[in-house]
């Protein structure tokens, strides 16, 4: 990211490096146009949600504290957010915490309703959450991070590898690009189109060549 160091008006959202992996056009409609609706996967991802997004919840148990709807930033980054859970392993390379004896140190668990993705959208995601824990805390670079995924009830291993680390930054410049123009990308569609809540916002089969009426004039006359 070189060595600027954004002000807080000017961070973006962690969470929409997920949708801008998923589709750049979908991010733009969220995060700089300001639209959203709901589908039945959003609103699943609401409620699994609200168990890790409880504030008050903090346990410990031995050499491990977990605790929940963590507000984190980077000014390196530019962005900020919340962790759904992070979880503080005790270890000798570790750091201080207010009110805790020992060294420890942060790993972040973010929670998904749904599947394992094919794609890196949920890793980006998480490792944005590790990068801002890192500046933070001033803690050690973390190895790697977890990911919960709610169909199979499975925890999976996510490996901060400097490659990954790279795409994050990277993702966030060209994001970055995209709001500060206000820009919105063209539409693309593909086989995701159908999964996502802004179908109808989006219009992927609206012709992108001619105007308005010329869509609106042809639809008539298939009607007729």
């Amino acid at each position: 990211m070189g060595n600027r160091v954004y002000n807080e008006e000017e961070y973006l959202l962690i969470s929409g490096i997920q949708h801008f992996a998923f589709c750049r056009r979908q991010w733009a409609l969220i995060h700089i146009e300001k639209q959203w609706d709901e589908n039945t996967s959003t609103m699943y991802g609401q409620i699994f949600h609200a168990n890790s997004h409880n504030p008050f919840s903090t346990e410990k148990r031995g050499d491990l504290i977990i605790t929940r709807n963590i507000p984190i930033y980077s000014r390196n980054l530019g962005v900020w957010g919340v962790c759904d859970v992070v979880e503080f392993y005790q270890d000798k390379e570790g750091v201080k915490l207010f009110g805790r004896d020992g060294l420890w140190l942060p790993k972040p668990v973010e929670y998904k309703s749904g599947k394992p993705k094919i794609d890196d959208a949920d890793k980006l995601q998480l490792c944005s959450q590790a990068i801002c824990l890192e500046e933070m805390l001033l803690c050690k670079k973390m190895e790697y991070a977890y990911l919960f995924y709610g169909k199979s009830k499975r925890r999976e291993i996510v490996y901060l590898t400097e490659e990954l680390r790279d795409k994050v930054q990277e993702t966030y410049l060209e994001m970055r690009s995209y709001y500060d123009r206000f820009y919105t990308p063209r539409v693309k569609a593909t086989n995701k189109c159908r999964s996502c809540s802004l179908l109808d916002y989006c219009l992927p089969k609206l012709p992108q060549e001619g105007t308005v009426k010329k869509y609106l004039d042809s639809t008539l006359e298939r009607e007729e």
